[in-house]
């Protein structure tokens, strides 16, 4: 058998554990170079933070939080864009987090570690993890709002215009497949640190293999699953790009009463103030409290995603078969 060293040859071999001076500086530098990007991003942060908490802070009021857009959205507030996003992200979710959980788990539990549709699965949900927001939005508009909306329009409505147009439930479809990657490895990660002894404890007592995922495996890994399910919840609240072609409205002060119809959203809301507004020193006291809200809500997500997590850790009820 061949060995490779790294030591030249006739060059003395360093003992174990001495350290030379040029060691001890390079350690510095690097300690330096990455404490300094560190530091870097956390300036940074901070600012862009500072700068949204002080513009939206003087915004940020009772009557902004629920009244409409009024004046071509240069005064009201932004009511109906939080009800379209929160309508938004439970429909998303709806859809995502059952399709990944279930993903999830055939992989995991039962596809074969040689099976081929298995790392088909997987080298699609790596590319699916890959692709811009932005072809999301156009694969929307040119499958759910145009094919499937336009089939359903043709069986059901007389090919009457009802589906085939951007909506609510359009959107909320493209936003599941943007953030069903996120929620497929969260899930599978979780899977994985269940211990097989319990499987194969469950299954030596006489459980099947499903009553084993239902009562062992999926409770154990439950505080993976919600911290991947709300990570993705947290991503999908504050994109833009899909929905823009599959459902957001520019200027709706009213709220989405069905499932095709048009809605507003704190993202796509920013967007049209900071990029279309007639009237950018107007609107710009609406964009600070509009992006302080979504960051709001964002962060929020992430807070309920750490407490479900530290609560679900370790707390696995008996299983009763």
């Amino acid at each position: 058998m061949t060995t490779f060293s790294l030591v030249p040859p006739g060059a003395p071999a360093r003992p174990a554990g001495v350290f030379t001076r040029r060691d001890g500086l390079v350690d510095s530098l690097l300690v330096a170079g990455t404490g300094s990007a560190c530091v870097l991003m956390l300036v940074m942060l901070g600012v862009v933070l500072l700068d949204i908490v002080v513009g939206g802070g003087r915004r940020l009021s009772w009557e902004f939080l629920t009244a409409a857009p009024t004046h071509g959205m240069t005064a009201g507030g932004i009511f109906p864009a939080i009800v379209g996003t929160a309508l938004l992200t439970f429909l998303m979710t709806f859809a995502a987090v059952p399709a990944g959980v279930a993903t999830a788990v055939y992989l995991t539990e039962y596809a074969p570690s040689n099976s081929p549709l298995a790392r088909g699965v997987r080298v699609a949900i790596a590319n699916l993890a890959g692709v811009p927001s932005i072809v999301f939005g156009l694969f929307g508009i040119g499958f759910f709002v145009t094919t499937l909306g336009g089939a359903i329009d043709s069986v059901l409505f007389g090919g009457e215009l009802t589906f085939a147009q951007p909506s609510l439930i359009w959107a909320a479809l493209t936003l599941s497949l943007l953030t069903l990657p996120v929620v497929v490895v969260a899930t599978e990660e979780a899977l994985r640190s269940v211990p097989q002894s319990l499987r194969d404890a469950s299954l030596a007592l006489g459980a099947t293999r499903l009553e084993t995922i239902t009562r062992i495996v999926l409770p154990e890994a439950m505080g993976g699953i919600l911290t991947g399910a709300i990570l993705a919840v947290s991503r999908g609240a504050g994109e833009v790009a899909p929905i823009m072609f599959t459902g957001a409205a520019y200027f709706l002060p009213r709220l989405p009463s069905h499932l095709n119809d048009s809605f507003m959203n704190l993202g796509y809301h920013v967007y049209v103030l900071a990029t279309q507004s007639p009237d950018v020193e107007k609107t710009k006291p609406i964009l600070y409290g509009t992006a302080l809200v979504l960051l709001l809500l964002t962060f929020l997500l992430n807070l309920v995603a750490v407490i479900m997590r530290s609560r679900s850790r370790g707390k696995v009820k008996p299983a009763q078969f």
